[in-house]
């Protein structure tokens, strides 16, 4: 955080990339309102997305930041590649927005006409109104911004392009997948923090201080999500974490974590067991390290998602556990802002239904998820790039069963 990680030639190749997706759709403007994408398109890392921005990224010409006024100073310390105008607080970004609009709107009817009839005639529009994208499927698009862009705008031709930016962000380049390899070296720092600090009596919140003090010391930033870290009792509450309770033998503890850096993340999880582990979860713990392994074995440039999915449950099934299906075997993972690592509002996952063709330079968090089973229960996942020479996993804590 507080610096741009993007070369400038990295940050020329991304606007490229969509300014390219922009004219296969005939679009004369993007505005992108995703924090992920922001930081993808310009390399803003602030906390002050809480609050909308909005990218203006223009077919030709400057792109334009428009948020609060007071993120001036980090903006123009780590945004070298767009204009920023920002706006008081007696005002919204959307009314800022839609002044400069205008004005744009007002300089390229005068020099664009001949183009927006020949986009008019392509789409098979009269009016030859402009045609803007906008993400409406956002954590930066609220129901009010969106509402107060066209009612101010009557005349435009709007274009959902949810998943313009997010799709060219699935494949990393060299450099991201450098970040993603130094996360990584920082997730299994911070797991090995938690593991060596859970034993009978300790409390949760002494193993998640342990965890984060570890993190942040091997030069962590804060991920986008805290690290979840709890007692097998409470597994099924999916996105909790710790709480006030101490760690008993006989009982598992959850561990679900990814280090962060430059916004880029690497999770990692695995089940550990205070005192012991039934005989039965060790030999869930063999399924689920084989069923890992046959996912990598599927991913490969030209896979479809559904493949990967298929090739996990195929372990699953071989082990007796037919009846036992997952909403996926993992998940694309990279860029994250609070309060997700996920890359935004979407999951864009290795389900058994998805035709998302894998490509080299594709990151996961690969999850061997065995629980409620009937039969014993066991996790591990793992982050994991695909390079030119195969599946590379990143994260590296062992896989277990570990009995602490």
């Amino acid at each position: 955080m507080f610096a741009n990680p993007f070369t400038d030639e990295e940050l020329s190749g991304r606007l490229a990339a969509v300014r390219a997706a922009m004219a296969e759709r005939g679009l004369d403007m993007v505005l992108v309102s995703t924090p992920e994408n922001i930081f993808y398109l310009t390399g803003l890392d602030h906390w002050g997305y809480f609050a909308p921005h909005l990218l203006v990224v223009p077919a030709e010409g400057d792109m334009v930041l428009v948020t609060r006024q007071m993120e001036r100073v980090s903006i123009e310390k780590q945004v070298r590649n767009a204009l920023f105008h920002g706006h008081a607080d007696n005002e919204t970004a959307a009314d800022l927005a839609v002044r400069l609009l205008k004005d744009s709107f007002a300089a390229r009817e005068r020099s664009r006409a001949v183009l927006k009839a020949v986009v008019a005639e392509i789409e098979g529009q009269a009016d030859g109104a402009m045609r803007i994208g906008v993400e409406t499927w956002s954590a930066g698009h609220s129901y009010g911004f969106g509402h107060a862009l066209r009612e101010s705008l009557p005349d435009i031709h709007w274009v959902d392009v949810t998943g313009l930016v997010d799709h060219l962000r699935l494949v990393k380049s060299p450099l991201e997948q450098n970040l993603m390899r130094r996360a990584a070296a920082i997730s299994d720092i911070a797991a090995q923090a938690a593991i060596e600090a859970i034993r009978d009596g300790a409390g949760e919140r002494d193993v998640v201080a342990e965890c984060h003090a570890a993190m942040i010391r091997a030069g962590g930033e804060v991920p986008g999500f805290g690290p979840f870290i709890r007692p097998g009792g409470r597994l099924d509450e999916e996105h909790t974490t710790w709480g006030d309770g101490v760690y008993r033998t006989g009982e598992p503890v959850f561990i679900e974590l990814s280090g962060c850096v430059s916004r880029y993340h690497a999770p990692l999880g695995r089940l550990v067991h205070v005192g012991a582990i039934r005989d039965e979860d060790a030999r869930m713990a063999e399924v689920a390290g084989r069923a890992f392994d046959a996912v990598l074995s599927a991913l490969h440039p030209g896979a479809l998602a559904r493949d990967v999915y298929a090739a996990w449950q195929a372990v699953v099934d071989e082990a007796g556990l037919s009846h036992y299906r997952r909403h996926h075997c993992g998940y694309c993972v990279g860029i994250g802002f609070p309060p997700s690592w996920t890359g935004g509002n979407r999951v864009t996952g290795l389900r058994h239904d998805s035709d998302l063709e894998i490509r080299e330079g594709m990151s996961f968090h690969i999850l061997s998820w065995l629980m409620g089973t009937g039969k014993g229960d066991f996790f591990v996942s793992n982050a994991v790039l695909l390079g030119p020479e195969g599946p590379e996993v990143l994260t590296r804590t062992p896989l277990g069963p570990t009995v602490r």
